[in-house]
């Protein structure tokens, strides 16, 4: 089985990735650690990629497949993955359809967690995170038990950067342009699975169930 996550940045499609993983015995394979991991371990593509990274630019997604392909490959993924945060893009979608096709495989299900900008925008602005440990907190569903400090280690509790609605707001502008084209392109090879966003994590997780069977 395999599966890709779609939704825009703070929809939460990391957590049911990391849910449907542990359910259905399928890696989780996130691209920001097939990268870490890569330049880590000292790979040739990781090297490759990191040359790109270092100068802030987009890895080309040619060399992004050919980390992914690479992943997919080892033993744990023969039964299938999770995807998350790959494909980004209607070209890396194709890339990534034509690679595995020559495998003679193909993706099964492309699940779209959907939820309003104006939810997300209130979700990620009611983010907190410590300065010292890195634990993370949520103002309305997830607070600390004193107002603006962390609960593991005492130390203050600040929102990021990232999480700043100006930058949030930027963030999902990006993903309607270049992402949610995707949705259609999933559509059209009648894999595309929506999914309400909205609602609480496990009954977003018990809809993606009802799905995957």
């Amino acid at each position: 089985m395999k599966i890709i996550m779609l939704g825009a940045p703070g929809a939460g499609k990391g957590t049911q990735a990391k849910m449907i993983s542990e359910k259905y015995g399928l890696p989780h394979v996130s691209t920001g650690d097939i990268f870490r991991a890569n330049i880590k371990n000292g790979t040739a593509l990781g090297m490759e990629a990191k040359q790109y990274m270092d100068k802030g630019l987009l890895v080309p997604d040619e060399l992004t497949v050919k980390i992914l392909l690479d992943r997919v490959a080892q033993d744990d993924c023969k039964n299938g993955y999770v995807l998350d945060g790959f494909p980004r893009t209607i070209p890396q979608a194709e890339v990534l359809e034509d690679a595995l096709s020559k495998l003679g495989d193909k993706v099964d299900y492309a699940i779209n967690v959907d939820v309003p900008d104006e939810n997300i925008i209130n979700r990620m602005s009611g983010r907190r995170a410590c300065v010292t440990c890195g634990a993370t907190y949520h103002i309305e569903y997830a607070a600390p038990q004193k107002e603006g400090i962390c609960d593991k280690c005492g130390s203050e509790l600040i929102l990021r950067d990232d999480d700043k609605p100006e930058t949030v707001k930027a963030r999902l502008s990006v993903y309607h342009e270049q992402t949610q084209p995707l949705i259609d392109f999933y559509k059209s090879r009648n894999v595309l699975k929506e999914v309400d966003g909205t609602v609480s994590m496990q009954e977003v997780f018990d809809s993606i169930v009802a799905i995957l069977g």
